[in-house]
């Protein structure tokens, strides 16, 4: 059985971070294995507390994890602050990690944030260089590229932007295995720029050949953790050995389908239904 690693916070209501991360997994018949950086007070309403873990013991559960059961790929997730930032790189260099996803988690559903301004500068210096995908949404796009987004040619220009930023970082990185490197980026597209029964995201390949993947828009107020789960089941075809396009897709669809599945839970904005190809009790 392939084995995923997903690097994230704790969502306390079971609707995002580690929690949706798992779930997912699970979902893709992979064994899920965890490395909490953070604690969080939150439910479908919002964020209403953070607790950083200590930076030493985030590089105390990477080397447990690796030491045994070696992860196939490696989705990250919620990073508040550089030093924990710099703690999961050298855990990562120092195992040579493959075929890693790296979600820029900035804001949460509900509108909190969720990293330190000082954080999103390591996360590009850092992280960037060693990722096979990162999957920016449309706000997070605008903070990685300086710029805003309004319309798909803006979404085309940020990516290349964020493109560029990538490779600057690996050319200044000091891992010799990093440089120079850049990422697939996925450019999610459900904060919406034009059509608003659209659900189209942008895909820059590494290699700088892009697409558009076309979706239609579920309709829905229940998407906590929609973001956490998609990088999750990027990172789940990862490690099944699909290429970077293929992964994308895939996790795509299955985001989609778990949507589209209408569990409806909390007074907020509800989880999605992990597991919906699988048979079940009916929706709540």
């Amino acid at each position: 059985m392939k084995a995923v690693l997903t690097i994230a916070g704790s969502d306390s209501s079971g609707g995002a971070g580690i929690q949706a991360d798992l779930k997912t997994i699970a979902a893709h018949q992979l064994f899920g294995e965890s490395v909490i950086t953070a604690l969080t007070a939150q439910n479908t309403t919002g964020v209403f507390g953070v607790m950083d873990v200590d930076p030493a013991f985030v590089g105390a559960q990477m080397d447990a994890v690796f030491d045994d059961i070696r992860p196939d790929a490696v989705k990250i997730g919620m990073v508040s602050s550089p030093a924990i930032v710099r703690a999961i790189a050298d855990g990562l260099r120092r195992h040579r990690a493959e075929s890693i996803v790296v979600d820029p988690v900035m804001v949460a559903t509900s509108g909190s944030a969720l990293i330190a301004d000082a954080a999103v500068d390591a996360l590009v210096a850092e992280l960037f260089p060693l990722a096979a995908v990162i999957t920016p949404n449309i706000p997070e796009a605008e903070v990685l590229a300086g710029m805003a987004i309004g319309c798909a040619d803006d979404v085309e220009r940020a990516a290349e932007l964020i493109a560029a930023r990538c490779a600057a970082a690996g050319e200044t990185s000091p891992n010799p295995d990093a440089a120079p490197r850049v990422p697939a980026i996925m450019v999610k597209g459900g904060h919406g720029v034009g059509d608003p029964d659209a659900a189209d995201d942008y895909l820059r390949m590494a290699g700088g050949e892009h697409v558009w993947l076309h979706g239609k828009r579920v309709h829905t107020e229940n998407t906590h953790g929609t973001g956490c789960s998609l990088s999750s089941a990027i990172a789940c075809g990862l490690a099944q050995g699909f290429s970077a396009d293929v992964a994308v897709r895939e996790a795509k669809a299955y985001v989609a389908g778990a949507l589209a599945a209408g569990l409806n839970l909390g007074r907020g904005s509800g989880p999605l239904n992990h597991m919906w190809r699988y048979p079940g009790p009916a929706p709540c």
